[in-house]
């Protein structure tokens, strides 16, 4: 059985975590991490949250047969992927889709893709299916479509070929195509690592054929859109947000004051204000908003506002991923969190982007309450 390596990144260039209770909160907008490739690289395993998770600690809504079929699918998968491939030939892979004892041509699908909205256990099955593929942590990646693109910007088209194309297993969560630019990095990339042998996973709240529908022109990048699909057998998984699935409507914003308090008392917290948070992201690349984190145990905002516009939104999408990532819970002032996209947002092309972030979001604000004495069965 395949474990997962320790989590020891490099040391973030931000302030160091204070050393006793009583010191003074950290400061997100205080940190301008710089993260150097081989962090980028090394760092492609799941994250923390998703440490401890395998398929059969997988709960299956027995409402839902599509959640069973899909562990079913993915454990049979991950049996295929075994072996040696000294042959270079990816023979592993191969073995998982033959039909009748034989082998499907090689121009067949290579990877499999999961399909559903937010909340139903892709992220969960993914992780599984990297934990339980048997090969050395080296040999199998795990990012997201945004670490993904930052990789092949930090180490280069080739270099990023050569690093993963020894690989077995390609696990790609959140896969979103944004712009045209993407489209054609993506499609190349991933079509010369399944020529290489690599299996390829991926979850998505959008199918393939569909991705980049109502962010850009997409049919003016149809062929390589199609060509990112052919690349994958769709698996569709249904189901509620298990994050909600039965629990209370997410707790009232605190106030200032309650904010503050905990920041001061939590060793670890941050605290900021969030009109001032936004301004900052936007002066720190993406890819370093997971060092933005690094020994933070609690996030405290206050003045928590609607988003102004859509590029701030999406840093703000991605920080509230990396939070989920970190289980960082988030306690804050303000508006709550399903009010920070406004109606125009929550019906363009970006929708779901937004409703993950709210639901992500909402979760970390229950995991806040015990920052102001609440106990979670209130």
């Amino acid at each position: 059985m395949s474990s997962s390596p320790a989590h020891k990144p490099a040391p973030s260039a931000g302030p160091e975590r204070p050393a006793a209770d009583g010191a003074a909160p950290l400061s997100l907008c205080d940190r301008e991490p710089h993260v150097p490739a081989d962090r980028l690289v090394a760092e492609m395993v799941p994250p923390p949250r998703f440490d401890s998770v395998r398929f059969d600690n997988y709960i299956p809504d027995p409402s839902q047969p599509s959640q069973s079929e899909a562990v079913k699918v993915l454990s049979g998968f991950a049996g295929g992927l075994g072996g040696d491939r000294a042959d270079g030939e990816g023979g592993g892979i191969r073995r998982w889709f033959r039909r009748g004892g034989r082998q499907t041509a090689p121009a067949g699908p290579r990877g499999v893709y999961l399909d559903g909205g937010y909340g139903v256990g892709k992220t969960h099955l993914l992780a599984s299916l990297w934990h339980a593929t048997e090969a050395p942590p080296e040999r199998k990646a795990f990012g997201t479509f945004v670490e993904l693109t930052n990789l092949v910007g930090a180490l280069g088209f080739q270099q990023t070929v050569a690093t993963l194309g020894g690989h077995r297993l390609l696990c790609i969560d959140e896969f979103e195509l944004d712009d045209p630019g993407d489209t054609v990095l993506v499609s190349t990339l991933l079509s010369r690592l399944v020529e290489e042998g690599v299996a390829l996973a991926a979850t998505s709240n959008t199918l393939p054929g569909k991705l980049g529908e109502g962010r850009f022109a997409a049919a003016d990048f149809l062929r390589e859109i199609q060509g990112l699909s052919a690349h994958f057998r769709t698996l569709r998984i249904d189901g509620e947000d298990y994050r909600h699935r039965g629990l209370p409507e997410a707790p009232a914003p605190a106030g200032d004051a309650e904010v503050t308090a905990a920041a001061h008392r939590t060793p670890g917290a941050s605290l900021d204000h969030f009109p001032s948070l936004l301004d900052h992201l936007s002066r720190v690349h993406p890819s370093r908003y997971g060092a933005l984190c690094d020994g933070v145990e609690a996030v405290c905002l206050t003045d928590v506002q609607p988003v102004p516009d859509q590029s701030t939104a999406l840093r703000l999408v991605v920080l509230a991923d990396r939070l989920y990532d970190r289980e960082v819970p988030v306690l804050a002032s303000g508006v709550p969190f399903d009010r920070l996209f406004g109606e125009d947002m929550l019906r363009g092309g970006y929708r779901k982007k937004y409703f993950r972030a709210i639901s992500r979001l909402t979760a970390l604000a229950r995991d806040a309450r015990r920052l102001t004495g609440e106990g979670d069965g209130a």
